[in-house]
């Protein structure tokens, strides 16, 4: 029988399809989305710190809304959506055959691979049923999504508990996050020596600076989502909207929502710096 040598190669094969130009392109085609949706959300931020928002949320759901709003804002939401599902294929093919480096194989990394392909595959197929004319996809209140998970989780038993364990796993990660990033973790994804000596000086700023605004803005949602367990008051819970607005209740006032804003903004744009310089 050849059935080992036959599995075999189909498992070369498979390799050899999602290490493919093609899975390269989905991979860089999708860090340009996310790059624009990041800009969009700083941008979306610095309005609500310098006056009221116009009453348009700082999150994913305002990034969608304000892309349809434009000429040709509907083929813009279809190509967004499918460079979005991009990033889902190119996390897929992580999950299943490890990431660029030599320890990407590590069952840690297969996993949050495979977490990210959930993730990029969700926003993904909202952004495209949205564009495909269904209005109360992908643009809807990131807060009332949060204060709804989170009523429903404490009805549970032991509910309390698994929404306080959720909001201190999400408020690490957002330490995580922030710290990795000025850590510069990230020059062993990139393709540094490629770089010129300002590109390289360019993208450190903006990895370190976004990467911690981004990690700011996730612990401090986790923060909120423990207080909502404390209290038993899901009111408490918040979304990125409500998380961004707190920042402008701290004796800084709107400033700490335009340092945070830029942060998001910079973030997005190393995420066009990844389209470039990424190993995938």
């Amino acid at each position: 029988m050849a059935t080992g040598p036959a599995k075999a190669r189909g498992r070369v094969h498979a390799q050899r399809a999602a290490n493919s130009t093609a899975v390269s392109a989905a991979a860089r085609a999708g860090f340009v989305a996310r790059g624009v949706i990041y800009v969009l959300i700083g941008i979306l931020s610095l309005r609500i710190a310098l006056s009221d928002g116009g009453g348009k949320q700082a999150d994913r759901g305002g990034a969608i809304a304000e892309i349809a709003e434009k000429p040709f804002g509907t083929v813009l939401l279809w190509l967004l959506g499918t460079a979005l599902a991009g990033m889902a294929v190119w996390r897929l093919s992580e999950a299943a055959f490890g990431q660029a480096g030599p320890d990407g194989r590590k069952a840690s990394k297969r996993a949050m691979a495979a977490g990210r392909f959930v993730f990029y595959g969700f926003v993904s197929y909202s952004v495209l049923s949205y564009a495909a004319g269904d209005k109360g996809s992908g643009s809807g209140s990131s807060d009332r999504d949060s204060q709804d998970v989170t009523a429903k989780a404490l009805d549970w038993p032991g509910g309390q508990w698994i929404v306080a364990v959720a909001g201190i796993a999400v408020a690490a990660a957002g330490i995580w996050i922030a710290a990795r990033a000025i850590m510069q973790k990230f020059h062993k994804h990139l393709k540094m020596f490629e770089m010129s000596e300002k590109a390289r000086k360019v993208i450190d700023f903006l990895g370190m600076f976004g990467g911690a605004a981004r990690g700011i803005v996730f612990a401090v949602a986790g923060v909120f989502a423990v207080a909502a367990a404390v209290q038993h008051q899901p009111g408490k819970a918040k979304g990125m909207d409500d998380t961004l607005r707190s920042f402008t209740e701290t004796p800084a006032g709107p400033w700490l929502l335009v340092l945070i804003a830029a942060g998001l903004a910079a973030f997005g744009v190393f995420s066009w710096a990844n389209a470039r310089w990424r190993k995938v």
